[in-house]
C-alpha cells in the first residue's frame, strides 16, 4: 500500500507536530515533540522553545535544563550538540553518539601518535588520561575545562596543527579529550556560565547529574544500538514524516545500512510525495489537508528547517539568502508551513524582517504581529546567530 501525500498535507502536519499551530504546554513537551533542539548555538534552544510554548521564558528553559533536569545537552546526530529529553539520552547515545565517540577517539589517538605523545602507545596514554580526568571530575563534583586541566596536567598536552598554515600552531588537547569523554557518556554539559547566550558551561559526572530523576542510568548499557536506532527512527517519523528515507539517514548521520535496518524494525508504509518515494509510520496517515494560517519567527538552526535534507517543499527559492556556506540556516519567517522570509535583531533591539515573496496583507500583518511579540520577549537582550547568513547580516546592519 502506497499513501499519496500532498505538499499541503506535509505543511499542515509540520505546523501541528512541530507545535507551531498547536502550542506545547511546557518546554520539555516542546522538545519531546521535536525529538531534539539544536544547541550548537545556545540561543537556539531558548528561541526554539519560545516559538512553541507561549509561556516559555529564559527561566523556564533553565529550570528544565538545570533544576528538574528534564532536558539534557549532549553530542548527538551528525556530531552536533542537541538538547534532548532526559529519557531519550540513552537512545541517542546508543543510536548515534557511540559511533561518534569511537571516531573521536580514533582521530585523537592518530594525532597523538603523530605528535610523539605516549611513547609509542598513544591509545594507552589516552586511556590513562581519560581515567585520571574522570577521577578529577568526581573529586571536584563539577568543573570547567580550565579547572579540570589545572587538576589534571595531562590535559594541557599540546599538539601542533597545520604547521605550514598561517592559522596553524600549537593547541592544548583539553577540549578534544573532554568532548570525547562526554561523547562516550561519562560526562554531561551542565550549568551554563554567564548569560543565556553563553556557550560556556561546567562539566559534571553523568551519574550524578542524571540521578535527580533516575533517567539514563548506567543500566542503559543494556540498550542495543539496533533497538535504539529503531526507536529514534520512530520518533523522527512521528515528527518529520512522511519523508524520504534519505532524509532520516542525513538527520541521524547513519549509514544506509543502519537506516534500512532501523526502518525494517518498524511498521512503516510506503508514501508518495508528489512522485518522490518516502516512508511513514503505519496508522499515522490522518492529518489535515490544509495548513493553518500561522506565522512564526524561528531562530537560526531551529530543528524545523534543519529536520530534513530535502527542503524544497517548504523552502522554495529562499535558500541562498538564508543559509551560510556550510549548510547552517539563519533566522526564518514562516507562514502556512513554509518559509517566506528571514529576520534579524538590530543593535537597538528592533526585530526586523524581510519577506521574500508576496503573502498578502493579512499574512503580512500576522508576521508583523509575531515580530513585535518576539521583540518584546527579547527585551534588553541582544542575540546574534553564531553562524551568520547573508540576509541576517544585511538586516541587522
Amino acid at each position: 500500500m502506497t499513501v499519496k501525500v500532498s505538499i499541503a498535507c506535509r505543511r499542515a502536519r509540520l505546523l501541528a507536530r512541530h507545535r507551531l499551530s498547536v502550542p506545547a504546554a511546557t518546554v520539555p513537551d516542546a522538545v519531546d515533540a521535536m525529538v531534539a533542539l539544536h544547541a550548537t548555538d545556545p540561543v537556539t534552544v531558548y528561541l526554539s522553545a519560545r516559538a512553541r510554548v507561549p509561556s516559555a521564558t529564559v527561566e523556564a528553559v533553565d529550570e528544565a535544563l538545570y533544576t528538574s533536569r528534564a532536558l539534557v545537552r549532549m553530542l548527538g546526530m551528525r556530531r552536533t550538540v542537541f538538547v534532548v529529553p532526559a529519557p531519550l539520552f540513552p537512545v541517542v547515545q546508543r543510536a548515534c553518539t557511540d559511533d561518534v565517540a569511537a571516531r573521536l577517539r580514533r582521530q585523537l589517538e592518530r594525532d597523538l601518535e603523530k605528535g610523539g605523545v605516549g611513547g609509542g602507545d598513544a591509545a594507552g596514554w589516552l586511556r590513562g588520561l581519560g581515567e585520571a580526568t574522570l577521577r578529577a571530575l568526581a573529586a571536584l563534583g563539577g568543573a570547567t575545562g580550565a579547572q579540570l586541566s589545572a587538576a589534571e596536567p595531562g590535559l594541557r598536552t599540546q599538539l601542533v596543527y597545520a604547521p605550514d598554515k598561517s592559522y596553524g600552531g600549537a593547541a592544548n588537547i583539553t577540549s578534544r579529550v573532554l568532548v570525547m569523554l562526554a561523547a562516550e557518556g561519562h560526562m554531561i554539559r551542565g550549568h551554563r556560565r554567564g548569560g543565556w547566550s553563553s556557550g560556556q558551561f561546567e562539566w559534571f559526572p553523568r551519574a550524578g547529574w542524571l540521578a535527580a530523576d533516575g533517567a539514563a542510568s548506567p543500566a542503559d548499557a543494556d540498550l542495543g544500538a539496533a533497538t535504539a536506532r529503531a526507536e529514534l527512527a520512530r520518533r523522527w517519523l512521528l515528527a518529520f514524516g512522511p519523508a524520504p528515507a534519505s532524509d532520516l539517514q542525513w538527520w541521524a548521520g547513519w549509514t544506509g545500512a543502519q537506516t534500512k535496518a532501523a526502518l525494517a524494525a518498524l511498521p512503516v508504509l510506503e508514501a508518495d510525495l508528489d512522485g518522490q518515494p518516502a516512508v511513514m509510520l503505519a496508522e499515522d496517515e490522518a492529518f489535515d489537508e490544509a495548513p493553518a494560517p500561522v506565522a512564526a519567527l524561528l531562530p537560526a538552526l531551529d530543528p524545523t528547517p534543519m529536520g530534513w535534507q530535502s527542503r524544497e517543499w517548504f523552502l522554495g527559492s529562499c535558500g541562498p539568502a538564508l543559509f551560510d556556506r556550510t549548510g547552517n540556516i539563519g533566522p526564518t519567517v514562516w507562514w502556512e508551513g513554509r518559509i517566506v522570509g528571514g529576520w534579524a535583531q538590530r543593535a537597538s533591539g528592533e526585530v526586523v524582517y524581510r519577506l521574500l515573496e508576496d503573502i498578502g496583507s493579512d499574512a503580512t500583518a500576522a508576521v508583523a504581529a509575531e515580530a513585535a511579540v518576539l521583540e518584546g520577549w527579547l527585551g534588553p537582550a541582544r542575540v546574534t546567530p553564531r553562524f551568520r547568513t547573508p540576509l541576517e547580516r544585511e538586516l541587522s546592519a
